[in-house]
């Protein structure tokens, strides 16, 4: 059982009180925090600001694994929204962005659709050659490709770490281009007159590695959705991409009737 005490010498930081685990308890400490953090967050408190991680281990005076633990069971609930290197923060209406199966969707546009500001951290842009990525497009191994990396974010949170490889014929002109706020499908007709058409896409849940999870801020119980895809433009395969999203923060939606349903491909089963 927690005990607080709260008066103003004693507040450590704004929203901060001093709180006494009960260690003979048989609950495990991590319990007891979560337990009192949660009954906190139900009466309103932390309206403004959700303490962190190390205010935390100063009011309840314990490990900051232990706080650690109390938080992912926090996260895990949806009531907070917690990262590595990241202070935590409640989770206000955090929406899970939904894509159509079989369309060949741009994730800006969902993100906005849904009401939510779309931006991106651009990583890398520049012509490169890829042999593996132009295989995938049915070009020469030395054939000069645009390539954009980016950590794509919904409201400011991440949400996919995204590549995309498209012939430097076509796509040299994005170079130019900010890509902080703006679409490739969108610049790419704009700027280059290309419009995709299909394509094949891959889509199966994967473990993210260290340095993903990093990129995205969770956690290692998150799983991620790997999504290739290849699409046609006017004169064959024209767009190369591979993307990690959330899982946690991504659906995919399919629709189906009695007469024709829906097909599934099954890959690597």
């Amino acid at each position: 059982m927690v005990t607080s005490v709260q008066t103003e010498d004693e507040v450590p930081a704004p929203g901060i009180w001093s709180a006494v685990i009960d260690r003979s308890d048989p609950l495990p400490l991590w319990a007891q925090v979560h337990a009192d953090l949660r009954r906190r967050l139900n009466e309103g408190q932390f309206t403004s600001d959700f303490p962190g991680e190390m205010a935390l281990v100063e009011a309840y005076d314990v490990s900051r694994h232990t706080v650690r633990e109390a938080l992912r069971r926090l996260r895990d609930e949806g009531v907070v929204i917690a990262g590595r290197g990241r202070r935590p923060r409640i989770a206000t209406g955090t929406r899970r962005i939904t894509q159509p199966l079989g369309a060949l969707y741009s994730l800006f546009a969902s993100v906005e659709s849904e009401g939510l500001e779309q931006r991106s951290v651009v990583r890398a842009i520049d012509i490169r050659t890829d042999p593996e990525a132009a295989a995938k497009l049915s070009l020469d191994p030395a054939t000069e490709l645009f390539y954009l990396e980016r950590v794509r974010l919904a409201d400011n949170e991440p949400l996919a770490f995204d590549r995309v490889w498209l012939p430097a014929t076509l796509a040299a002109p994005l170079l130019e281009v900010d890509f902080t706020h703006t679409a490739v499908y969108r610049e790419l007709e704009r700027r280059c007159g290309v419009r995709l058409g299909g394509g094949e896409e891959i889509i199966h849940a994967v473990l993210p590695t260290v340095e993903e999870r990093e990129l995205l801020g969770i956690s290692t119980e998150v799983p991620g959705f790997a999504i290739e895809r290849r699409a046609q433009g006017p004169a064959g395969p024209a767009e190369y991409r591979r993307t990690l999203v959330r899982a946690d923060r991504f659906a995919v939606a399919v629709q189906f009737s009695t007469g024709g349903g829906y097909k599934l491909s099954l890959s690597g089963v």
